[in-house]
């Protein structure tokens, strides 16, 4: 059974892609509701290692089909379409540096089972369905461009 959205309006408050640094706290405005009772976020940030890299990772560099903001919207309802979960959800695009924000999703809810349960599956499907490529870049000056999945 579908059940509504807490409080009023659509239950995705927010589905950007943006070279602008990311907000958590806005993230977190967006889905603000009296009716709930959880509030999940993951944060996804540059880190500076990767198994498949041969030294340290200096850089991501992101770049965004131009349909990307469409596919994080669709992404965004099919993640809440069987529960009664709100999300606000960003994916940066541009270079960052190691400890940037790349990627931000809140999600409010009833009960926390469902915020948690909304949050992993709108990450998971992130990284294998929405059209943005990652060239990463190490210190020793090698580059290598990381798709779908990666």
């Amino acid at each position: 059974m579908v059940r509504a959205a807490l409080g009023s309006g659509e239950a995705v408050r927010l589905a950007a892609i943006s070279s602008a640094p990311l907000d958590l706290d806005a993230h977190l405005r967006a889905v603000d509701d009296p009716s709930a009772g959880a509030v999940t976020t993951f944060v996804g940030r540059v880190r500076d290692h990767d198994p498949d890299a041969a030294s340290t990772v200096e850089a991501l560099e992101y770049s965004a089909h131009p349909d990307a903001e469409s596919a994080l919207q669709r992404i965004a309802e099919s993640a809440v379409a069987h529960s009664d979960a709100l999300v606000a959800v960003s994916h940066r695009v541009g270079c960052l540096s190691v400890g940037d924000v790349a990627v931000v999703i809140a999600v409010a809810s009833a009960h926390r089972a469902d915020a948690f349960a909304v949050c992993r599956t709108l990450i998971e499907t992130i990284k294998t369905d929405l059209p943005v490529w990652k060239r990463q870049v190490e210190i020793d000056g090698t580059a290598t461009w990381l798709g779908l999945g990666g």
